[in-house]
């Protein structure tokens, strides 16, 4: 009987110092109730319009073969005929508007506000709406894809706006919340801890991501990160799914990398990178030993651009770079980071191991060309260009787009209306074939067209890493 008692007191006593630790453990667990009333007024909805042309409910070729892969293919260019890219009344020809979500969040009283430069892509109209549920048309001053960072600017005075931390202070487990709005439900917030920082991603070069376990869903892209001071540490970009969901994977761009981008965009509409003309690679236990290297630090240097600031400089296929400009360069991904953030011009100092010795080289960083397509979405062409016969108005290429086609020729589509926009083709595409022809130049391109007047062209367009024929009926 005593044995019965002690052993029920002992499992009473367990159960009630269970209790207690759970009581104490919840005591240490952060209280958000406090973040979410003083800040929840700083972050916005954003609801972007695009106006698409429809096209009739057959593919964009004659006889297209009947493969998922094409389709999905066309769907992701953006073609009418495609799945998903009809027009829903099954009428050819017309407009018909896409609608999509986002947040963001207000850095200015006066207006500014931060995003994704994807919630913003080739958005015709930008509505804002704040907390207090009055709603603003935005105006895009620009937008970066290589950060994915966009400004945006509504007509408003007095609001309230977000503190800035300094996301080098985080430290990994630290307790973070996200606002926003996932699938449209509005100042939604969600929390969880830092689990990784200055993460790398493919082809996300110019981004140390920081990673952390945050529920954050579609809805959520362009909102900030929140440490327990109330501060925005980063603005919530991407997510790894399965599923389309949250999965406990979710990556944000440092806020001070979006700060730098938005100043630049505020004051010039544009971003300026330093850039050296190479490829790298990571430096792998097998190439660090093959280099008589006793460890895996720098980046492997794969190829280097004729005539480039680097091939300037004397660099060389199979160098390692070990520091840039006074930064060691541990990992490949730092490199394109200290190279991007160098002022174009200044000469760099630039420590390599060549052979299994080590030589200094000062290198004159050139300016990164610009992609075509990292302008504003609403920009227009700064002088009206007349459009042809298919409606498109085109401008020859620069240099440095030229050489992003590795020399080819091809035209910039400054805008698309009539047969051209009802095909598929849209602001910002390049032009670089007409009936198995190369483009010369506009006029030849324009010549072309007025003497196929009441025929069909092919037109060969790239979009981003895409290039496909578009068929386009030559009205007389």
């Amino acid at each position: 009987m005593l044995r019965k008692w002690i052993s029920s007191a002992v499992i009473a006593l367990t159960f009630a110092f269970t209790n207690f630790n759970q009581v104490a453990v919840a005591k240490d667990l952060p209280d958000f109730t406090e973040l979410a009333e003083k800040h929840g007024a700083e972050v916005v909805n954003i609801s972007v319009t695009q106006v698409m042309q429809a096209g009739n409910n057959a593919m964009p070729f004659p006889n297209m073969p009947d493969d998922p892969d094409l389709q999905e293919f066309l769907k992701r260019f953006g073609f009418p005929g495609a799945p998903g890219q009809g027009d829903p009344n099954g009428q050819g020809g017309q407009e018909y508007k896409s609608q999509s979500l986002g947040s963001g969040f207000i850095i200015s009283s006066d207006g500014y506000i931060l995003t994704n430069a994807h919630v913003v892509n080739e958005a015709d109209e930008v509505l804002v709406k704040l907390s207090d549920k009055r709603e603003f048309k935005a105006k895009i001053i620009g937008a970066d894809k290589r950060t994915d960072v966009a400004l945006i600017k509504i007509d408003a005075t007095n609001l309230p706006k977000a503190n800035i931390g300094d996301p080098a202070a985080l430290k990994v487990g630290e307790w973070v919340a996200a606002i926003g709005s996932p699938f449209g439900l509005e100042n939604t917030m969600t929390a969880g801890i830092v689990s990784a920082k200055g993460r790398a991603l493919p082809q996300e070069n110019f981004v140390p991501f920081i990673q952390t376990d945050v529920a954050i869903n579609p809805g959520n892209s362009g909102g900030p990160l929140y440490n327990l001071r109330g501060e925005v540490v980063g603005i919530n970009s991407q997510i790894y799914s399965r599923s389309g969901g949250s999965m406990g994977l979710s990556f944000s761009i440092p806020i001070d990398v979006a700060i730098d981008v938005s100043n630049q965009l505020k004051a010039n509409g544009k971003i300026t990178r330093g850039w050296l003309g190479v490829a790298i690679q990571e430096l792998t236990k097998e190439l660090a030993e093959s280099f008589g290297m006793k460890n895996t630090n720098g980046a492997l240097i794969a190829s280097v651009e004729k005539n480039g600031p680097a091939d300037k400089g004397g660099l060389e296929a199979g160098d390692v770079i070990t520091k840039f400009d006074g930064k060691l360069i541990t990992t490949s991904s730092d490199l394109p980071r200290a190279v991007g953030a160098t002022k174009p011009g200044k000469i760099a100092a630039v420590e390599i191991l060549r052979k299994g010795a080590v030589k200094n080289l000062n290198i004159g960083v050139g300016e990164m060309p610009n992609d075509p397509n990292d302008a504003a979405p609403a920009a227009k062409p700064a002088t009206k260009v007349e459009a042809n016969k298919i409606g498109l108005a085109l401008k020859e290429l620069t240099p440095a787009q030229k050489k992003k086609l590795n020399g080819k020729n091809g035209l910039l589509v400054a805008e698309s209306t009539g047969a051209a926009a009802q095909a598929g083709i849209r602001r910002g595409d390049v032009i670089l074939g007409l009936n198995n022809s190369d483009i010369q130049s506009v006029e030849a391109f324009n010549k072309q067209i007025n003497a196929a007047v009441g025929k069909t062209v092919a037109v060969l367009v790239q979009r981003e890493n895409n290039t496909l024929y578009v068929p386009i009926k030559v009205a007389k």
